[in-house]
């Protein structure tokens, strides 16, 4: 049985659907969990064991109960249902009444996302068409706009033809995409529209596209096989800047080191102009 096919079923209906199954115990799991949904979104299991006084495995059980590979597959699907319901910035507003929001476990669920995205080859998979393309071309979503940023000042140091495209000037400022260019798409839950229209626009004139996006179901993801998965958690009303500059730089990084000589030759020309105009302060 598996109970969570459809991404958009919330933690009640899950429970619902297995609850003649469960047992004393995972009653306990579940009238916890459904008390207060962070508890599951952002503790462990060990956190949650010790909340409902039972057991690591108890936890684990509860999870397959409800149709999950583990905890860490059920974590995930409650964060996300947690963050489409509470999408507008107002109704996040309105949810943190009476109670602070685990702001700093959010945000370290949000950089481990990161980190177990870029895993392994994938780090070098991402970056490579952005090493090798003969232009870049960026685009995202207003609330991704700080990744973004970082990832078109730190490529530009290190290789030429990066472009930070405006969703509004779209059709003039993209207007020599062609093949053999690369583009880079950072967007998430609320897709703009605009943004899925440049993705869509720059891979049927034949680029690459490299998307950042928060899973399987993203628009994105049916555009290319190169995307990864992160998890933006929100802060206060707003979705966090974090991860999607964290990534940026991790992807920069990369493709330093691939280019290497030509990226180290490019950072001393800019250098050297910067000291011949006197950009920096003595």
């Amino acid at each position: 049985m598996n109970i969570h096919s459809s991404p958009a079923s919330a933690p009640p209906d899950l429970v619902a659907a297995v609850s003649a199954e469960l047992t004393p115990t995972e009653r306990r799991i579940a009238e916890a969990v459904l008390a207060d949904p962070t508890l599951l979104a952002f503790g462990t299991v060990s956190e949650l064991a010790e909340r409902v006084g039972t057991s690591r495995p108890s936890i684990v059980r509860f999870a397959h109960k409800l149709g999950f590979q583990g905890y860490a597959q059920l974590q995930r699907h409650v964060r996300n249902d947690l963050s489409h319901r509470l999408a507008r910035p107002s109704e996040r507003i309105r949810s943190e009444q009476g109670h602070a929001p685990p702001v700093r476990a959010a945000i370290n669920n949000g950089l481990a996302s990161v980190f177990a995205a870029i895993d392994g080859e994938h780090l070098a998979r991402l970056a490579r068409p952005i090493g090798q393309a003969a232009k870049v071309w960026i685009v995202s979503g207003e609330t991704s706009r700080a990744g973004a940023h970082a990832l078109r000042s730190g490529l530009s140091m290190v290789r030429p033809g990066v472009h930070l495209l405006d969703e509004h000037r779209f059709g003039a400022d993209a207007g020599d995409a062609s093949a053999g260019d690369a583009a880079v798409v950072i967007d998430f839950f609320r897709y703009r529209e605009q943004v899925v229209g440049a993705a869509r626009a720059l891979a049927a004139r034949g680029v690459t596209l490299v998307a950042i996006t928060d899973g399987p179901l993203s628009p994105y993801v049916e555009l290319t096989d190169n995307w990864c998965e992160i998890e933006v958690p929100a802060i206060g009303p707003f979705d966090s800047s974090v991860p999607t500059v964290a990534i940026a730089e991790l992807l920069v990084c990369q493709v330093a080191r691939e280019l290497h000589e030509a990226a180290t030759e490019r950072i001393d020309r800019i250098e050297a102009l910067w000291q011949a105009t006197g950009v920096f302060l003595e």
